[in-house]
């Protein structure tokens, strides 16, 4: 059994490829289901739809921590504690919907681990091309969303400003890119903090997606002598050690 889900989570096949396919699919899923569902009022279908979600949630966490070599360090990772609250949350109403959208670092979690990126590199060449990019806008999406979330729990029961995740997104887009309308204000203290948080870290994570936007577009190509990954479009040679590199390209730049 051991064997049989390591090959789907850790394994290099076609099935295991689809499986994993699978999970972030059920992530982004799960996160619209979230936003959608606060626009209506909660009623007995989405409190089944939150019980399934939870459980196929704690199906993939308790199957992610029996094939973990390392039991103890997998208690001290951010993703696990992450996956608890999400678990707390669509499991325990009473947690709060708004924690679910702590899910979507479920969704960045996959996006980073090894295999996918190998494999999404692999099946889709515009990823290839713009690996940078998306990776730095998912982070920024990945923070928002977060922070909207985070907002939606603390502010909707005490702010009448805040009554759906439209709001709170609205809010945490306007913080974050420091335009400030001042129509939406945070409440009580853990408020202002998010808003704090949102500025500084949000406005880190944007002039970051900036940067790869506008600089020179690099590709991927290990160099075999000293290693460097990221080189121009149209090196010949490696600019760390000058060894000669052969980067498969079509002719575009």
């Amino acid at each position: 059994m051991l064997e049989t889900l390591r090959h789907y989570y850790e394994g290099d096949s076609h099935r295991a490829h689809v499986f994993r396919y699978g999970l972030l699919i059920f992530d982004l899923v799960t996160i619209v289901f979230v936003i959608v569902s606060s626009f209506f009022p909660h009623s007995s279908t989405i409190s089944v739809i939150d019980v399934i979600i939870g459980v196929v949630i704690v199906a993939d966490f308790l199957a992610r921590y029996a094939i973990s070599d390392e039991k103890i360090r997998f208690w001290t990772r951010a993703p696990t504690w992450a996956d608890l609250v999400s678990i707390g949350s669509f499991l325990a109403p009473i947690a709060g919907q708004g924690l679910g959208f702590l899910r979507i670092l479920r969704t960045l979690r996959l996006l980073h681990t090894y295999q996918l990126l190998e494999r999404l590199r692999s099946d889709f060449r515009f990823f290839r091309r713009h690996e940078e990019i998306i990776v730095a806008a998912i982070n920024l999406v990945v923070f928002l969303f977060v922070m909207t979330g985070l907002i939606y729990a603390t502010q909707v029961r005490i702010n009448p400003e805040i009554k759906n995740y439209a709001d709170a997104l609205y809010f945490t887009v306007t913080t974050l890119t420091t335009t400030g309308f001042g129509d939406i204000t945070p409440k009580g203290e853990w408020g202002r903090m998010i808003s704090v948080a949102i500025m500084i870290f949000g406005v880190t994570l944007f002039l970051r997606l900036a940067q790869v936007l506008f600089r020179p577009t690099k590709v991927r190509h290990e160099c075999p002598t000293c290693g460097l990954s990221l080189h121009d479009a149209d090196a010949i040679h490696c600019k760390h050690c000058g060894e000669v590199i052969h980067i498969d390209t079509e002719g575009l730049t």
